[in-house]
């Protein structure tokens, strides 16, 4: 039981960022390339997702802040 505990938390620790770093880059490539388009956007949101990035969520009104 420790062992697969130990497994699963290196793989989030390390694979999951991994793969985030590397769907951001190949969005960069890309839109270098040829330019922004839904793959490179859906790219950089799928690598946003899994670093647990959220977009700012638009207020209708901000008393001041």
């Amino acid at each position: 039981m420790i062992p697969n505990l130990i497994r699963r938390y290196a793989i989030m620790a390390v694979a999951v960022p991994l793969a985030a770093v590397g769907a951001r880059k190949l969005s960069e490539t890309l839109e270098a390339r040829r330019g922004p388009s839904r793959a490179t956007r859906l790219l950089r949101q799928g690598a946003d997702a899994l670093q647990g990035i959220r977009p700012q969520k638009k207020r209708r009104f901000s008393f001041g802040r």
